[in-house]
């Protein structure tokens, strides 16, 4: 058995070498854990932390594709199927310049707790790609979505691994992929989520991840007597998580004043409003445009090469990628009066912006908790699947709401610091508990 956490990290790290973002991933859940595996001692017994943090598979390809000038490129493709003690391996696609093995394993690791959350039956997994869907044609993506999945359709399925969409991948890249795998396999199965409405997709789907960070930021405030009603909020991202968690708060009476990409950050000290954001849908998801073009229409600052933390607000969403708030600016939004902070994102918050946030015992919902909403309407997609039916808008959204609010009353169950509560805390010891449990329960696997 390990001494110390110090000890198991070493343990990890030297297995798991130039792979940063799972070795963060697997800190912060171990620092929470601690104190309790030491009460619960069973768990160490079995070293549950051993197998745990060990991938149960890592399938790694080349992915050859032709572009519009004939030419043949190359990528390579991974699918990391983590733990499967739950259910069957779930977790998204990411095609983006900056996937790695590291990265996909932090989001398998991620996935895992934040699966056994949503009380629905999934294991933890992620996959995607180096190749990057922008700038390029239709063609292209279907191009490479028909190679990535030709190699993919061998390793998961409806009952085995069940794919969903996440950082470049949306619907249309979805769309190749599934009509891929119905050609090779013969067979329409629910084997990915986030499909379209006509052929299997659940409504509210696109919705889920930005609606339940809201849903969890406001369930947070309530606790406190409080509400999103009346608040400033600062958004990052201007993809589908950010777009809808903006719509959330403005159906609940909040004002978002920045959203952001990769070039810089909007501030609209007026709010983004219904008719703003509808001019946000159509730049990012039809033209495809930069965020910077908003300014050209709307009377709003644009921050060049800079993040949405500096503005002044009630509630920060980070809604964009992993490691985008540092120390300095947690302190800047404290500074600027910021109580609660709700991640749609996945570890969007350095270890040295989370230890700021709890220093100053704000309000801190981290991504595994506040962002489950995607992943809780994948799973209700896959039911829905199952079954050959379909609920609507108004069953998902109140299913959705049912189980951010489940999220939330596990993470005040094991998060309790006298009249504090550490989110992270509940959250990391909430999830494990199921599954070290699952596992024990069926032996050592």
């Amino acid at each position: 058995m390990y001494k110390s956490v110090e000890e198991f990290m070493d343990m990890v790290a030297a297995k798991n070498p130039a792979q940063p973002e799972f070795l963060q991933a697997v800190r912060e859940v171990t620092e929470s854990l601690w104190d309790y595996l030491q009460d619960h001692p069973h768990y160490l017994h079995a070293n549950i932390l051993d197998r745990i943090v060990e991938p149960e598979r890592v399938i790694m390809f080349r992915v050859p594709w032709r572009n519009d000038r004939g030419e043949v490129m190359v990528n390579r493709g991974f699918r990391v199927e983590f733990n499967s003690a739950i259910g069957p391996y779930k977790g998204g696609l990411r095609f983006h310049s900056s996937v790695n093995l590291g990265i996909l394993k932090f989001l398998g690791f991620e996935q895992v707790f934040k699966n056994s959350l949503t009380t629905l039956p999934m294991g933890g997994g992620k996959g995607g790609s180096d190749f990057d869907p922008k700038g390029k044609s239709d063609n292209e993506v279907m191009s490479f979505c028909q190679s990535f999945m030709t190699e993919l359709q061998r390793h998961i399925g409806p009952n085995t691994d069940v794919p969903a969409g996440d950082i470049g991948v949306g619907g249309r890249e979805i769309g190749f992929l599934f009509g891929q795998y119905k050609r090779l396999r013969n067979e329409f199965t629910g084997v990915l989520t986030g499909k379209a409405l006509n052929w299997g997709g659940s409504l509210i789907r696109p919705e889920a991840t930005g609606y339940g960070t809201v849903y969890f930021a406001e369930e947070m405030l309530n606790v406190k007597g409080d509400s999103i009603k009346g608040k400033t909020v600062a958004i990052s991202g201007s993809g589908n998580v950010a777009q809808y968690a903006t719509e959330k708060v403005n159906h609940l009476g909040g004002k978002v004043v920045t959203l952001s990409d990769s070039s810089g950050t909007i501030y609209d000290p007026n709010g983004i409003d219904e008719e703003k954001l509808k001019f946000i849908f159509e730049l990012k998801n039809v033209k495809r445009g930069r965020i910077k073009d908003y300014t050209a229409k709307y009377d709003a600052e644009y921050w060049e090469g800079q993040r949405p933390w500096k503005a002044k607000c009630d509630v920060a969403m980070p809604c964009a990628t992993q490691n985008e708030v540092n120390k300095a600016e947690a302190e800047m939004l404290i500074a600027n009066g910021c109580i609660c902070v709700s991640e749609g994102a996945n570890m969007p918050s350095d270890p040295d912006a989370i230890e700021v946030y709890l220093n100053n015992r704000i309000l801190y919902g981290l991504g595994k908790a506040a962002n489950a909403g995607g992943v809780s309407v994948s799973g209700l997609e896959m039911s829905q699947n199952s079954m050959r039916l379909s609920w609507t808008r108004e069953e998902v959204d109140q299913k959705l709401k049912g189980i951010m609010k489940s999220i939330h009353s596990q993470c005040m169950k094991y998060g309790k610091e006298g009249d504090y509560v550490n989110y992270m805390k509940g959250a990391n010891i909430a999830g494990f508990i199921k599954v070290a449990d699952s596992m024990l329960d069926q032996g050592v696997v």
